[in-house]
C-alpha cells in the first residue's frame, strides 16, 4: 500500500532534484512552460492491432477528426502511430507507415494541430516532418543518430524513449533493478549528448512504461515498476529536459473500469513532476490535472 510516508521519504532522499527545473521551448508556434504547468499529449493509433480501441482510427478522415477533437479537449500535442508496440501484432514497413501517416499529418497540421509521429525509421521520420509534424516520438535506438539529424534539420523536437533493444518491437527481458532511475539516467544522458551533438535543441525523455517486455507480464511486477518510476520521475528532471510519460492501463486490476486506469496513474505521475502526459483519455487527464491544481 502506498502511504504518505513513502512520498515524504522520496522528497527527503533528494530535495535538490525535487526542485530541478527543465528546459522550456517554443514548438509549432506554442510556448511550452513546463516549469509552470504540465501539458497533455493525445493519441491516435492507425494500427488495428492497438488494444486501446477508443484511439484506433482506420481511415485518414477518422484520424483527422479524432485529432481535432483531442486538440479541442486540451491536448497540446497529438501523437500518431502506424505500428502497434505490442509484440504479437503485425509489423508495418516504412512505405506502408508513410502511406498511413502522411495524410493524417498533413490534415492535422493544416488544421493547426501540433503533431507528433511515433516511429523508429529515419525515412518515415523525415517524410512526416516534411509533411508538417513537429515532434518525433523515437521508439528505437538502432538508427537514432540518423533520426537526430533529421529532427535537427527540421528544427523539431524528439521524444527519447527508454528502450532496452534496437527498437520497441525487438526487446528482450527488462533489466529489473531495485532502483531503475540510475540505469535510465545513464541511458538518457548518453542519448541527450548524441542528440544535442547532432543539433537537436528540443528534447523530451520518456521512461517507456507502456512498452512490452516479456518479464513484465506479471501484473503485480509491472505495475509496481510503473508506480515506482512515476513517483521517482523528478530525479530524471535533473537531466535538464522535460519528462514525458505514457500512462498505462493495468487492466488486470481495473477490469471493466479500465478507462479509469490512466487517470489513476496520472495522479502518481503528477506527484512525480511529469511534464508531458501521453494519454488516450485526454478529457479525464485534463480533469485530474485541473483538480490537483486546487491544492496549490
Amino acid at each position: 500500500m502506498l502511504h504518505l510516508k513513502a512520498l515524504r521519504d522520496l522528497w527527503e532522499r533528494d530535495p535538490v532534484a525535487a526542485e530541478a527545473r527543465v528546459r522550456e521551448f517554443d514548438l509549432g508556434g506554442r510556448r511550452f512552460q513546463f516549469n509552470q504547468r504540465p501539458e497533455i499529449m493525445g493519441v491516435i493509433n492507425l494500427s488495428p492491432g492497438s488494444w486501446y480501441r477508443e484511439s484506433v482510427c482506420l481511415s485518414a478522415e477518422s484520424a483527422i477528426r479524432r485529432g481535432k477533437v483531442l486538440y479541442e479537449q486540451g491536448a497540446a500535442i497529438v501523437d500518431v502511430g502506424a505500428e502497434s508496440t505490442l509484440a504479437h501484432t503485425e509489423r508495418v514497413d516504412e512505405l506502408r507507415q508513410q502511406s498511413l501517416l502522411l495524410p493524417v499529418v498533413e490534415g492535422l497540421s493544416r488544421a493547426g494541430v501540433l503533431v507528433s509521429v511515433e516511429t523508429y525509421h529515419p525515412a518515415v521520420a523525415r517524410a512526416a516532418l516534411e509533411a508538417g509534424a513537429r515532434v518525433l516520438n523515437l521508439t528505437g535506438t538502432e538508427r537514432a543518430e540518423e533520426c537526430y539529424a533529421v529532427v535537427a534539420a527540421h528544427a523539431a523536437a524528439v521524444i527519447l524513449c527508454y528502450v532496452q533493444g534496437p527498437n520497441v518491437r525487438e526487446v528482450g527481458d527488462f533489466d529489473l533493478q531495485a532502483d531503475p532511475i540510475p540505469m535510465m539516467y545513464e541511458y538518457f544522458a548518453r542519448e541527450i549528448e548524441r542528440a544535442t551533438r547532432a543539433g537537436v535543441e528540443r528534447i523530451f525523455v520518456d521512461p517507456g512504461l507502456g512498452f512490452y517486455y516479456r518479464n513484465l507480464q506479471d501484473s503485480a511486477v509491472r505495475v509496481r515498476h510503473q508506480m515506482k518510476v512515476f513517483l521517482n520521475t523528478f530525479r530524471l528532471r535533473t537531466l535538464g529536459f522535460p519528462i514525458c510519460h505514457a500512462l498505462p492501463h493495468a487492466f488486470e486490476y481495473f477490469g471493466e473500469e479500465v478507462r479509469c486506469a490512466e487517470p489513476f496513474f496520472c495522479v502518481l505521475a503528477a506527484l512525480g513532476k511529469t511534464d508531458l502526459f501521453r494519454t488516450h483519455e485526454v478529457p479525464r487527464i485534463r480533469a485530474v490535472l485541473e483538480t490537483m491544481k486546487v491544492w496549490e
